[in-house]
């Protein structure tokens, strides 16, 4: 991995050259710097042209980000600090849980379950106890 490389999981690196940041002003907090300083950071990554994606996993991003995307490219704003550096490690740290998220393995199905006979005993016996104290508490004389 070299340096600039972003790692998203054990085995998937994004390389530095597929990812694109872009600088702009910010809004927000800065003093007299606020209008000079380019710190807002833009990161963005071509998820559908990666070549650092296999094409399942890179199938299973697409489909997960599928409302993010813009043409194929998932794009990450970062503008919350003041400096520019901040800015741009923000980014990339949530471009790669974006990711990291976006290509986890699906969730096994949940299996469903009957409750024991126990449980269904413990149930009604509760039911009826309930029953019970609320018969007391009437005080009906029929």
């Amino acid at each position: 991995m070299a340096a600039g490389d972003l790692r998203i999981t054990d085995t998937v690196v994004i390389p530095a050259r597929e990812l694109r940041e872009r600088f702009s002003r910010s809004s927000g907090p800065g003093g007299q710097g606020v209008n000079t300083a380019d710190s807002r950071v833009e990161l963005s990554f071509d998820v559908r042209a990666s070549a650092a994606l296999p094409d399942w996993l890179r199938q299973r991003a697409l489909d997960r980000l599928s409302g993010r995307l813009v043409d194929g490219v998932l794009t990450i704003a970062a503008s919350e600090h003041r400096a520019q550096l901040a800015n741009r490690a923000a980014a990339r740290q949530r471009l790669a849980e974006l990711l990291r998220d976006a290509v986890a393995p699906p969730a096994a199905p949940r299996r469903p379950t009957r409750p024991s006979r126990a449980a269904k005993e413990r149930r009604i016996s509760d039911k009826k106890r309930r029953a019970q104290t609320k018969r007391l508490r009437r005080g009906d004389d029929d």
